[in-house]
């Protein structure tokens, strides 16, 4: 489902898009890997994270659709707050929907996200393959048929078994769709073995260059992509120094083909 929310001027050109994803760790921010431990504390309560996500909707703002993983649903450690709903009412996205995943008690929840400028067709929620649950991907359809875009928002585990379940689980989902984006946290470079299947059997290719988003304060990792059908024309794609999280958000300005209709730019 798709909810309504105040609207913002966006770039009016109709084949360019401007794409975010970010891991917003639930609003929290870290600065170095003892950080993990000395502020366990913060990891479960609300402290500073609605500061932190008012800080990110200053950046999200300019961007047509934004990609969140690890957002809290509403639990505990985000003051009860649907933090998704709330960047999308601070950045002023007509549209957002989010997939929560995992539920420990009240303390925590973490989902996926989507806000929008343009206005989804369909919004599917599919679970990912894992021995531990609690791993999602959000499939969302812009416009309809083979002229249609297709968005997956995605976070996959940290073991690499369960991660080639995952990616050819979403091989399986795209098919040899034309016109996809691959895009989230996905915890392996994009560029190794790990994505051979998912690029042999999709229309998704591998990108010429991957900036490193983890960890935030010293980057040396690219884990986090947007991945694009290779009819789809990447202008540009990088790297936000944004503070809040351990992960930089991703970035990418993308040239759609003419077939593509994209309502409401």
């Amino acid at each position: 489902m798709t909810h309504p929310a105040p609207a913002a001027p966006a770039d009016s050109d109709p084949r360019r898009l401007n794409l975010l994803s970010c891991n917003i760790l639930a609003g929290g921010s870290i600065k170095r890997y003892r950080d993990y431990v000395t502020h366990s504390w913060k990891h479960v309560l609300p402290h500073g994270k609605r500061a932190n996500l008012d800080g990110l909707a200053r950046v999200i703002g300019d961007f047509d659709l934004v990609g969140l993983q690890e957002a809290d649903a509403g639990s505990l450690r985000s003051g009860f707050l649907n933090q998704t709903q709330y960047l999308a009412e601070a950045a002023q996205f007509p549209y957002w929907t989010h997939q929560p995943n995992r539920r420990v008690s009240r303390l925590a929840t973490s989902s996926n996200g989507l806000l929008a400028r343009l206005q989804p067709d369909e919004v599917l929620d599919y679970p990912l393959p894992g021995r531990i649950p609690g791993r999602g991907a959000l499939w969302v359809r812009f416009g309809e048929g083979k002229s249609s875009l297709v968005v997956v928002i995605a976070h996959l585990s940290l073991g690499p078994t369960a991660r080639a379940r995952q990616l050819a689980f979403l091989a399986e989902l795209l098919g040899e769709h034309p016109n996809a984006i691959l895009m989230g946290d996905l915890n392996t470079p994009a560029q190794g073995q790990e994505f051979d299947r998912l690029y042999a059997r999709t229309s998704l290719v591998r990108p010429d260059h991957a900036p490193a988003t983890f960890p935030s304060w010293r980057p040396t990792r690219a884990i986090d992509h947007i991945l694009v059908s290779k009819g789809i024309e990447v202008e540009k794609r990088w790297a936000l120094a944004h503070p809040v999280s351990d992960h930089l958000p991703i970035a990418a300005t993308l040239r759609l083909p003419a077939a593509i209709t994209t309502p409401g730019k």
